[in-house]
């Protein structure tokens, strides 16, 4: 009788330790699963195992701003660019009626300038818009970053000064949080500052590493040289960089089509949650609600 109840007990504490472990489960899955990591395109592979879920792509309509303007520029020369509407504010709740979840905004003349210039239009968008914007160009000090915030943006990028101030960075991370984000410019691997007027001489790679040791949340990277060229994106190396790093990634430049949102979600990097489209939609090359639904 004795032996019969031991085994019993045995048995309980089995049963008890699997259900908590059954239990515990899914609480770390929650507490680690990142919204990037979406089910959605789970299937099994040819020998019955579960693929990894495509990553989710949120496309992001650009609005660059020069002269108060809405403009595009070709490869980042500030020379040659071509005017879309001479009325930003407009342009930017007709994406939204696109479509757009979030809006990429970048202040060129701020860029170049070394500080923003085109603060009050950028107020005005996102005072006449319901979705989030980010926005980068010219934010070199604490205090532009905090009354771009201010203003109504959900997400400010810095470029030139987390390049040029490292230590600067972990500080501005702490202080603005998740609400910073980093750009990364490169052409040819090497990374671009002051508006993609100068060339560094140190590799984007080695830079992305470096911004997410300071664990920044969102990180934007940009081959210039596919950027305003309308013949795809450089998917090599924007897989390079996600493959480097933890913190969400954002990809731009050369995005043109439904085939190059569908070669950025094949490369199945879950950190990769975003693709800033601008020239193709503004040739009409593509349309918005075809790039969305690409990522569906």
């Amino acid at each position: 009788m004795e032996r019969a109840s031991h085994i019993v007990r045995l048995k309980l504490i089995a049963f008890l330790l699997t259900w908590e472990a059954r239990s515990v489960a899914p609480m770390i899955y929650t507490k680690w699963h990142s919204p990037a990591e979406d089910v959605r395109g789970t299937s099994l592979d040819s020998n019955g195992a579960m693929r990894q879920p495509l990553p989710m792509i949120t496309v992001i309509p650009a609005i660059d701003l020069k002269d108060g303007k809405c403009v595009r520029l070709r490869q980042g020369r500030m020379d040659d660019s071509t005017v879309y509407s001479e009325d930003p504010v407009e342009m930017a709740k007709y994406w939204v009626t696109q479509g757009a979840h979030y809006l990429h905004v970048v202040d060129l003349d701020g860029a170049v300038q070394g500080h923003p210039v085109h603060t009050d239009i950028i107020e005005r968008i996102a005072a006449s818009i319901p979705i989030k914007l980010e926005v980068g160009g010219g934010l070199r000090t604490d205090d532009d970053i905090k009354t771009i915030l201010d203003r109504g943006v959900s997400r400010a990028i810095v470029g030139t000064r987390a390049f040029a101030e490292p230590s600067a960075l972990k500080l501005m991370v702490r202080k603005f949080g998740g609400r910073l984000a980093v750009g990364i410019d490169a052409r040819d691997g090497m990374v671009q500052i002051r508006g993609w007027v100068e060339t560094t001489t140190m590799r984007a790679i080695e830079f992305a590493a470096l911004v997410d040791k300071m664990r920044v949340k969102t990180m934007i990277y940009t081959d210039t040289a596919t950027d305003g060229m309308m013949r795809g994106t450089n998917t090599a190396a924007v897989a390079e960089i996600c493959k480097k790093v933890r913190c969400d990634v954002i990809a731009s430049g050369g995005i043109s089509s439904v085939e190059d949102i569908k070669a950025l979600r094949g490369l199945e990097q879950p950190n990769l949650i975003g693709a800033i489209v601008g020239k193709a939609l503004y040739e009409g090359k593509a349309k918005l609600r075809e790039l969305i639904a690409a990522t569906e």
